[in-house]
């Protein structure tokens, strides 16, 4: 009877223990279908949050874009790249705006941009205005122009502020245009009139210094064109370049421990280290014939001056003529400045005690 009790309850208790394992195994299923359908939903939710931030930022930059385009209802966008900000430089970049604001209104906008006097800057900068498909660009300064010129043939570019085309763009055979999607104006004055009037100055002068940057391929030009015609008046010449400037104090007090009279071409590493230039060559006591009216401002005695403000608002017409009229710049004469006007530093003069001709025109030294 005990055998049999006892039988009957391990039997029992086996049953029980099979039935907490099927109950058990159900519970597991249960628990694993319900995890799996939890993580099935959350990852759902975070591929919707993912689809969603992903739809959104879209949503959002395309917005953004519509909201750029949108933001002006102009016709035509030029970029600008100044190669540095300096005085002749920035009346060019200015009389160029104002002509084209005048003529057009709110349907050009300028994307302007400055160098900074880097040249690999100036391609960067121009190589943002391909990218971005301007209808034109400025290039103001050699620079400039030489970046822009390897940056596009298609979109049309205009120079100013640039002495020498030819020389800038390696034309030998120069007829007046550049025969590509390249024109624009010339601030180089006559040369021959320069060497005239530091003769007119200096007549009794024996050694003239020629001061230059010999990284501006456009002072070069310059310095070997007045070297050849100071020399028909008798002046012995010699050239002093600088790289940068770094070194221009240098070569500046070398300069004026052997001349009697410095030339300055137009150069815009000079224009933007006359301070250097003054302190060197006015403590010597050696006047300085400049190339333009920015320069003569800070060190030097005379110029022959060309307006740099009427040099950009001439480019201006040229690049109305481009985008409104459809003219093609690879045919378009490089044009020069209306005129030109002898101009002295009174600071200067007065300090050096140089009296000149009646014709000279006092240089505005408020500007």
């Amino acid at each position: 009877c005990i055998n049999a009790q006892t039988h009957e309850r391990v039997k029992s208790k086996k049953y029980y223990i099979f039935q907490e394992e099927i109950i058990m195994k159900k519970m597991k299923k249960f628990l694993s279908l319900s995890v799996a359908a939890v993580l099935a939903l959350s990852m759902t939710a975070c591929g919707s949050k993912a689809g969603d931030t992903q739809n959104a930022d879209a949503t959002e930059k395309s917005s953004s874009n519509a909201t750029e385009k949108s933001s002006s209802n102009a016709k035509y966008t030029v970029g600008i790249c100044q190669l540095v900000q300096h005085e002749a430089l920035d009346a060019a970049t200015k009389g160029f705006k104002d002509y084209l604001t005048e003529k057009l209104g709110d349907d050009v906008v300028f994307d302007e941009q400055n160098a900074q006097g880097d040249s690999a800057t100036c391609a960067t900068i121009v190589n943002s205005f391909v990218s971005k498909n301007e209808d034109l660009i400025l290039a103001n300064a050699t620079a400039p122009l030489q970046s822009a010129a390897a940056a596009t043939t298609d979109i049309p570019i205009l120079g100013t502020s640039v002495t020498d085309y030819a020389t800038a763009l390696d034309i030998s055979d120069w007829s007046g245009t550049t025969g590509r999607n390249i024109s624009g104006t010339s601030d180089l004055a006559p040369l021959s009139e320069q060497a005239a009037m530091l003769n007119e100055l200096f007549p009794d002068a024996k050694n003239v210094g020629l001061l230059y940057c010999s990284a501006e391929a456009n002072s070069q030009y310059q310095i070997d064109v007045i070297k050849e015609e100071l020399e028909k008046l008798n002046y012995t010449c010699t050239a002093y370049s600088f790289v940068d400037s770094n070194d221009i104090a240098s070569v500046v007090q070398s300069a004026v421990n052997d001349n009697d009279v410095l030339y300055v071409p137009t150069d815009n590493t000079a224009a933007s280290n006359t301070e250097v230039i003054n302190n060197i060559a006015g403590e010597a006591g050696v006047p300085i014939i400049a190339g333009e009216a920015g320069i003569c401002k800070g060190c030097g005695v005379a110029t022959l001056s060309i307006s740099y403000y009427d040099l950009g608002y001439q480019t201006g017409k040229m690049a109305y003529e481009i985008l409104v009229n459809g003219a093609d710049p690879s045919t378009m004469e490089v044009e020069f400045a209306p005129a030109v006007t002898k101009q002295y530093n009174p600071d200067i003069c007065e300090k050096l005690g140089i009296t000149v001709p009646d014709d000279y025109k006092a240089l505005d030294m408020s500007e």
